[in-house]
């Protein structure tokens, strides 16, 4: 057994610590540790605070998918106040919760995920002009016919598209020959460059990747306008209780939203599609051909046992989740559980999840038997979220001190982050758990009339494993299918952007512009205690928000977030989670480059800065490697 130490491993805000053990003549990892490093305690700020301003405290947790804690967290307190929203209230809650997506997705592949797949020193040895030929193939090698339902076109042709030129090609690689350079690796720093996965790919990808590297960097900021327009701006963008803040009119030039400011959104989501389809896609399938063919279909751990999501994007103003309002209503019924998958979706079994699930105790819980908490001891070792406690109880590593680490105590208590479950079982999150079940629903007849974004969703299944050469259940329990199907739902949402803006706009022209519901804004409308649950699929995965409000007042508030259902720590009944199983289920070349680790983690898009850690049998430290240039 070998021992490496990596920290931090992921390029994005959060702590995120993980251990593992490997046989350094297999490669096989043969244990592994998630460990969330750091706590704020944003449950306990929201104790006694009026449920109306939830939402602008708790999207606070995170300061890049924070309309994802917003949107949940209205929806929680509509929930449990009983409060109906107007139907362009839900439509523009879904272009907001979209272009997020989008967004995200986008951010993540080409700059928090593209440098374990390319490398800027391999795209030295491209030849220029054979880039720009690759460039032009692959525009042909993926295409759809996405056509939106009642879509009204309102460009002309795509304003955002590759350049596809030799010289074009040409310059980026003096640019990145200068970097190289002087020495001064700047946002290339900090890498394995030297590592053989880099040698998978011909340098005409690493070239054409890194090009594109560069380009979103301007590009992905402009996809979030959206957001600016309806919600004031961005990051933490506004919402309300009762529906959104912002009026329509389209006479009154000083309105929040008005005929101009709608043509800004057109021009955004329209350049989403464009991204989407012209980049992101075609490098994505020109890397995952190469990996496919090469093998490398491992990582997929926890999702070829068992896999959860909530569906979204209601289709009109809807009254309530744990009534029903929410589910009956939904545009992709991604809503429920699969289990083994893994074993072919013949042998795969699904379960829904409906809103009476959501109230039953057993159902959703959460735990802390490794999680730096502690439960009072006349309650269950398991609590559902209404009736949750968060009371730290922090008791260091195994050895080391309170805040230099060495090992962490993996049969004690290890974690900031509690343990999810559903039905006292862990479950992995994120699209490609919304694909999965949406695949084997219609596989298993579950899916009689399924929407046109479920259709879009078998295709999208369907070309990739013609692509790919392999079956869906083969390439999508992977670390590859996990940031495949991340793909999937950035063009996914990308169309469904589109379908909610021109519902928007036709309700607007027939005269209907209300965006709030205020008849229940003030506390004396509200029941004396009441309780509420607010669900999203996040970009990262099935997100739900849980409020109790009595005397007008929250009395407990808690979240459990698609990173924690990933990254949590193990069960000594149910297992390990989906960070440790994907890290177990992973070969790794060299033990003191453990790229393939990193790269897994990555593919989860766990939203949490984060070291790796890698230890032999007697926990003995050999070497820690830093990934990042500034920390000593």
């Amino acid at each position: 057994m070998q021992h490496v130490v990596v920290d931090p491993i992921t390029r994005i805000e959060g702590h995120l610590r993980v251990e593992i053990s490997v046989d350094e003549t297999s490669g096989t990892v043969t244990d592994a540790i998630s460990s969330g490093t750091a706590w704020r305690g944003l449950e306990l700020v929201l104790r006694d605070r009026d449920p109306r301003d939830a939402w602008a405290y708790i999207q606070r947790i995170c300061g890049v998918c924070t309309t994802a804690h917003a949107l949940a967290s209205v929806r929680a307190v509509e929930d449990a106040l009983g409060i109906s929203i107007p139907n362009n209230a839900n439509y523009i809650r879904n272009i907001m919760a979209a272009t997020l997506t989008v967004q995200d997705h986008i951010v993540h592949f080409y700059h928090l995920h593209a440098l374990d797949w390319v490398s800027p020193v391999e795209a030295l040895n491209a030849d220029p002009a054979k880039t720009a030929e690759l460039q032009t193939s692959l525009l042909n090698a993926y295409r759809l016919d996405l056509k939106v339902p009642d879509e009204v076109n309102t460009e002309a042709y795509p304003h955002d598209f590759p350049a596809a030129t030799p010289q074009y090609f040409a310059a980026i690689k003096n640019r990145v020959q200068a970097i190289v350079a002087s020495g001064q690796l700047g946002i290339f720093a900090a890498q394995w460059w030297d590592h053989p996965d880099y040698k998978l790919l011909p340098p005409e990808v690493h070239l054409l990747a890194v090009a594109h590297y560069l380009e979103m960097l301007d590009k992905q900021r402009e996809i979030v306008t959206p957001h600016v327009i309806f919600g004031g701006k961005n990051p933490h963008p506004h919402y309300a209780v009762g529906g959104m803040p912002c009026a329509i009119s389209m006479t009154d030039g000083n309105a929040p939203v008005n005929t101009a400011r709608l043509a800004i959104v057109d021009r955004a989501i329209n350049m989403a599609r464009d991204l989407v389809n012209n980049y992101y896609l075609p490098d994505l399938v020109a890397i995952g051909v190469i990996y496919a063919k090469a093998g490398r279909v491992d990582g997929g751990g926890l999702s070829k046992t068992r896999v959860l999501a909530f569906g979204d994007y209601p289709l009109t103003g809807y009254k309530g989740t744990s009534s029903g309002g929410y589910f009956d209503n939904l545009l992709i019924r991604s809503n429920g559980v699969v289990e083994d998958f893994g074993m072919g979706v013949a042998k795969a079994r699904f379960t829904e999840v409906t809103a009476e699930d959501l109230k039953v105790p057993e159902n959703f819980t959460e735990g802390v038997e490794h999680a730096w908490y502690e439960y009072p001891d006349n309650v269950p070792k398991d609590l559902h979220p209404w009736q949750g406690v968060t009371k730290d109880k922090y008791t260091g590593p195994k050895t080391g001190t309170p805040t230099m680490w060495e090992t962490l105590n993996e049969a004690g208590k290890y974690s900031w982050l509690k343990t999810p479950k559903w039905k006292g079982k862990l479950c992995e999150v994120g699209p490609l758990a919304h694909y999965i079940i949406i695949y084997t629903k219609a596989a298993k007849g579950l899916l009689p009339e399924p929407t046109w974004a479920e259709q879009m969703m078998l295709k999208q299944i369907e070309a990739v494993s013609g692509v790919l050469g392999v079956p869906a259940e083969v390439w999508m329990p992977t670390m590859l299918g996990r940031t495949a199907c991340r793909c999937l739902d950035a063009q996914l949402a990308a169309e469904i952007n589109k379908f909610f803006f021109d519902k928007l706009i036709a309700n607007i022209k027939s005269g209907d512009t209300a965006t709030m519901n205020n008849e229940k804004w003030l506390p004396e409308t509200w029941a004396t205690e009441c309780m509420g649950v607010g669900l999203y699929e996040a970009p990262r995965g099935g997100l739900s928000h849980w409020v109790c409000i009595k005397d007008g007042k929250i009395s407990n508030y808690q979240c459990i977030v698609p990173t924690t259902w990933n990254a949590c720590p193990r069960d000594d009944q149910a297992g390990h989670g989906a960070y440790e199983q994907a890290m177990m289920t992973t070969h790794v070349a060299i033990p003191d480059k453990p790229l393939e680790i990193a790269k897994v983690i990555r593919s989860f898009d766990p939203c949490m800065a984060c070291a790796t850690h890698i230890y032999n049998a007697k926990g003995e430290k050999i070497n820690i490697i830093s990934t990042d240039p500034y920390r000593r």
